[in-house]
């Protein structure tokens, strides 16, 4: 990623092919938790706004993705 791009925020996620796409969520993600415990405000605010645009870009992919019934309302109640 260029300098430049690294200081907007980074490539569009429109941009992005669907591997580098799956590879910059698994980055953010392996990310998080460092950032919410040791980065600065404007870390967390970016990190979370970088976050929910890649993260909305995968679900406008795919909006018939597979849902693990454990992951729901109801399956969760299933297993309590």
């Amino acid at each position: 990623m260029a300098e430049s791009d690294r200081r907007r925020g980074g490539i569009a996620p429109a941009q992005l092919s669907d591997q580098q796409l799956i590879k910059e969520l698994e980055t953010i993600h392996r990310t998080r938790h460092d950032t919410l415990l040791h980065g600065s405000a404007a870390a967390l605010a970016m990190h979370n706004t970088r976050m929910a645009q890649l993260e909305g870009e995968y679900l406008s992919r795919h909006p018939e993705r597979s849902v693990a019934l454990g992951r729901t309302r109801e399956g969760a109640r299933e297993r309590g």
